[in-house]
């Protein structure tokens, strides 16, 4: 049997942080309790917790589900095989390394043999540990089949999955999510999932953040709106099916390492839940960008969908941000973004287009990383284009394009898959070889200050 309040549509619930409540079968939801003695349907009642049950009310995560039959109900876990060595969730010498180096990667091509988005995922970078509860990783996935007979559940951390080719139809215990190109989706720690491939093969980008979980930036003196709006946000409504699976799988990854156990049913029969911890989509084009309109280049902090905040304030342990379609208009201003040194570590990704810094070599489905204080900024295509151009160039509209960072504080570990890879593009560094001195010593800007004509180099006459 399927169900769902709308037939095979993918419906949602919009909100941010709301407490939702959806049942496929009217009046499956117990009423002024979570946990009576006897459920309506018959159904059991099953709680799934986000954070500790003391956490502060504002910040506490957890949800009710209404199910068939329990989650419990499988087989003890033993090590998967064949297993994912590229997935790692935990950094240290013995499995990563620490580069200063500016890196980039060409777009993965598809597999050779079937690999469903469990197979296609491998590790970039890193820092710290699941089993800490503090670190992230970053993946990078490439599948050609859907997942069959089985579902994964990540016990190690959020999952935030930023599709890049190929849509991802996602069902999960709260019920199911399209999700294209141009949109993310947010996958809670410990849910149940499986991923299909309605458009054939896909890649794309994935941020899993360890002990904490993402929120809205706070806005300050933009005020009450702007940048990612709350309504925009979707959850998908209960969905679910009671059938028999014989050898149905459940592919747990914890600690960085696959495991698996059988049932004989579905894990997607959640009849009815309510609660606040839950997955969602976003559809990116709906972003509203702040931007400078006077002179010189805001800071891309100011582009942030969503944080992963660490204790101390002003500081993400996971930063989402992206760089959309928007108007450049600051006059005799650099317009690219600066060349810069930071102290957070920056990984980007292209989902398409161009980016405004980089004339050539990142391409859609490839990526660049930036670690802490490695310098970085506009390739020499990108510079002299710009200045080229002089300060007398109007307004202009950036268009076609989509590129994002995954931004953290930690300073990330590569992984050996990444620095083995033959889709790491070694000439890199050559982006920035040919930018030139421009430095004149006889043109004086005329903001430039000059120096009185009684004071010298190294020495000021005194009166």
């Amino acid at each position: 049997m399927e169900h769902s309040t709308a037939g095979d549509d993918f419906n949602y619930l919009s909100g941010f942080g709301n407490h939702f409540s959806s049942e496929a079968l009217a009046g499956a939801l117990p009423e002024a309790q979570n946990s009576p003695l006897i459920c309506p349907y018959g159904l059991y009642a099953e709680q799934i917790s986000g954070t500790s049950f003391t956490s502060p009310r504002n910040l506490n995560l957890f949800s009710w589900f209404y199910r068939v039959k329990p989650s419990v109900t499988h087989e003890p876990f033993k090590p998967r095989v064949p297993c994912n060595g590229r997935i790692l969730s935990e950094f240290n010498h013995s499995n990563s390394s620490t580069n200063p180096t500016q890196l980039r990667w060409k777009p993965m091509d598809s597999p050779d043999s079937p690999t469903d988005f469990i197979d296609g995922l491998s590790t970039v970078c890193g820092s710290g540990s699941s089993f800490m509860r503090h670190g992230y990783a970053i993946h990078m996935y490439t599948a050609n089949k859907s997942m069959n007979n089985c579902a994964f559940c990540n016990a190690d951390g959020d999952f935030l999955i930023v599709p890049q080719q190929g849509r991802l139809f996602i069902t999960t215990e709260c019920g199911r999510l399209k999700v294209s190109p141009g949109e993310i989706a947010m996958l809670p720690q410990g849910f149940r999932f499986t991923v299909d491939l309605p458009d054939g093969p896909s890649r794309g980008y994935v941020a899993e953040i360890f002990g904490t979980h993402f929120q809205l930036p706070d806005l300050g003196p933009i005020g009450a709106n702007g940048l990612a709006a709350p309504r925009d946000f979707l959850v998908p409504t209960a969905w679910f099916e009671d059938k028999s699976y014989p050898g149905y799988t459940i592919v747990q990854k914890f600690g960085g390492e696959l495991f698996s156990a059988v049932q004989d049913f579905s894990p997607f029969n959640v009849v009815a839940w309510r609660g606040n911890y839950v997955p969602y989509k976003y559809d990116l084009s709906k972003f509203c960008p702040y931007n400078t309109v006077l002179f010189d280049h805001s800071d891309p902090s100011i582009n942030t969908v969503l944080t992963a905040p660490t204790d101390k304030p002003g500081v993400a342990l996971l930063d989402f941000v992206i760089f959309p379609p928007r108007w450049l208009v600051a006059e005799h201003t650099f317009r690219p973004p600066y060349y810069h040194r930071n102290c957070m570590s920056e990984f980007m990704g292209l989902i398409h287009g161009g980016y405004e810094a980089k004339v050539d070599g990142f391409l859609p489905g490839g990526a660049s990383l930036h670690s802490c204080m490695t310098p970085h900024g506009p390739d020499t295509k990108s510079y002299e284009a710009t200045i080229a151009r002089g300060n007398d160039v109007g307004p202009n509209k950036i268009t076609d394009t989509m590129a994002f960072m995954f931004e953290s504080c930690l300073i990330p570990r590569i992984s050996r898959w990444a620095l083995e890879s033959p889709f790491l593009d070694h000439d890199y560094y050559q982006c920035w070889i040919g930018l030139r001195s421009h430095f004149n010593v006889t043109e004086i800007s005329p903001r430039t200050p000059t120096l009185d004509s009684e004071t010298v180099a190294g020495d000021t006459k005194s009166s």
